[in-house]
């Protein structure tokens, strides 16, 4: 009795020590790098984890996803969500806009202008200074509250009042993310204005499915279900029409490696530097949530599927990337070494009549869901 009690304490803590090495491999970040207040505000990151053992990593600054670890066809855990190992890198970075919420306008505004009513508003022209692109920086750099949080989910809100940005009307924002038993991490929109105004909510997370800082995402295996693309001009505004992709370098109805048409001269490519477009999924909105996107590494075998209620998707490829930011692992961010895909209405809706409308008016409530599920190949 007294040797089987011995030989059940010694399983027990060499599973406790395997578990150890199994999350020390996972080299999380450490939570008091992130411990700084920011206009008054305490700055936190919060571990969600199920019981696969993939972990997602979120900051209430900005509401960014930090890490996000989930396995190869191995079962050998890697993070691939591009981001920094403390608070100070997301403050610091030239690319400002990695694993955050966008609001209260995701992508471009043409000219940084819209009317609503016949009152004409404007918002920061940061995008050359012509444009402005995800509201001129807006809910990316704003310390979100922590409404409830758990092992597996984190709600965050934030109110933006009157005139942030240039945008009319109060906005009461909420966001939750989940982290689902079959690896998907579930994240719901929700907001409310006290006047008409306009929102269109995305995450820009940036994933490499070999694992942040690993190389090219060329090599990825990419498949969007949309039969066209808002097509863009020169400055990437889009041009109030719809574009067919059959027969172009933006179809990709069927599986297609991503780098296998970057070399046409398609002037769509052009403009974009290379990838940088929103698919339409639907002609009209609805809460039906469908497959919008997958995902391949084959070498990894690792897959990411993005399931939404949204019209359209941003796939961004990477292009403006040029190696100034040093990840978590130390290595630099190059250029197209990470995909975003945004989901979302269409960019500059506001400004074409085309489009949906992606007016809110007070009583009314937004909603809208993105869900990013990872799995391996068979």
């Amino acid at each position: 009795m007294c040797r089987k009690k011995k030989y059940a304490g010694l399983l027990v803590a060499v599973l406790a020590l395997f578990s150890s090495c199994n999350n020390d491999s996972k080299m999380l970040v450490d939570a008091t790098n992130f411990d700084k207040v920011i206009d008054g505000k305490q700055v936190s990151l919060f571990n969600l984890e199920n019981k696969n053992g993939m972990v997602v990593q979120i900051t209430n600054y900005g509401g960014r996803i930090v890490s996000v670890w989930v396995p190869d066809k191995n079962g050998k855990f890697a993070d691939v969500a591009l981001g920094f190992d403390g608070i100070d890198g997301y403050l610091n970075a030239k690319e400002q806009f990695i694993g955050c919420i966008v609001g209260r306008i995701a992508n471009r505004i043409g000219q940084g202008r819209f009317f609503i009513d016949s009152v004409e508003y404007h918002t920061p022209l940061n995008d050359g200074g012509v444009n402005t692109l995800h509201s001129g920086g807006g809910f990316s750099n704003k310390v979100w509250d922590v409404v409830a949080v758990n092992d597996h989910s984190l709600t965050l809100s934030y109110v933006s009042p009157d005139g942030e940005d240039g945008f009319p009307g109060t906005l009461n924002t909420t966001v939750t993310y989940t982290l689902k038993e079959d690896n998907a991490i579930d994240i719901r929109y929700k907001a409310m204005t006290d006047k008409p105004t306009v929102v269109n909510l995305t995450n820009h997370a940036f994933f490499n499915l070999s694992g942040e800082g690993s190389g090219t995402i060329n090599n990825h295996i990419l498949q969007i279900n949309a039969s066209s693309i808002t097509p863009v001009d020169s400055l990437l505004i889009p041009t109030g029409e719809y574009m067919d992709v059959t027969g172009t370098p933006f179809d990709f109805r069927t599986p297609t490696v991503i780098g296998e048409r970057l070399t046409d001269t398609h002037q769509q490519l052009i403009f974009g530097n290379g990838y940088d477009h929103n698919w339409v999924l639907k002609e009209e909105p609805s809460k039906q949530i469908i497959q919008a996107v997958s995902v391949l590494d084959p070498v990894s075998g690792r897959i990411l599927e993005v399931y939404t209620d949204a019209v359209g998707v941003q796939f961004y490829g990477g292009n403006f990337f040029a190696g100034a930011d040093v990840g978590k692992s130390g290595k630099p961010y190059g250029f197209r070494e990470a995909l975003a895909l945004e989901t979302q209405f269409h960019p500059n809706s506001m400004n074409c009549e085309a489009f949906p409308s992606i007016r809110l008016e007070p009583g009314e409530i937004y909603e809208s869901v993105c869900i990013y599920k990872f799995k391996t190949a068979e």
